[in-house]
């Protein structure tokens, strides 16, 4: 937290996050704990668990969920957390922003709708769907 409070919080280096799987396909715990913290050994400014590189189509609401709680946890405060909230179904995305804020989340990363192709109108309407959901700042991204 004192790293934090002399820079502004979402500036530097910020890392995506893969996940990485055991070979019988389930999240590799001590990987990403390994992993969040070579990042942060490294002098990332924020790690980015679950956004698009994180493999999170594969993942299950309760390996996301899982996988942000290990970074978090991992990180203690020497780093924030922008955990990955996104996706076409506004409800789920929704959803996912709560559950990423429950898991400890410092922040969210929320995707461009894809594949529906929302007009500006529906990508307004979702995004201040997610936003209104937490208190959580979101970046956009796609």
């Amino acid at each position: 937290e004192a790293a934090m409070a002399t820079r502004e919080m979402w500036t530097g280096v910020g890392t995506a996050l893969i996940t990485p799987f055991t070979k019988d396909g389930a999240v590799d715990e001590a990987a990403v704990r390994r992993l969040a913290r070579r990042q942060i050994d490294a002098g990332v400014h924020f790690l980015v668990p679950c956004g698009t590189t994180g493999e999170t189509p594969t993942l299950s609401d309760a390996e996301k969920r899982r996988v942000v709680e290990l970074v978090v946890e991992e990180a203690d405060g020497r780093v924030p957390v922008m955990a990955g909230a996104g996706g076409y179904d506004t409800k789920e995305v929704v959803h996912a922003a709560r559950e990423m804020q429950k898991a400890g989340a410092t922040g969210l990363l929320s995707v461009t709708p894809y594949y529906n192709k929302p007009t500006p109108e529906g990508l307004y309407q979702h995004f201040s769907a997610v936003a209104d959901a937490t208190p959580l700042p979101v970046m956009l991204y796609n």
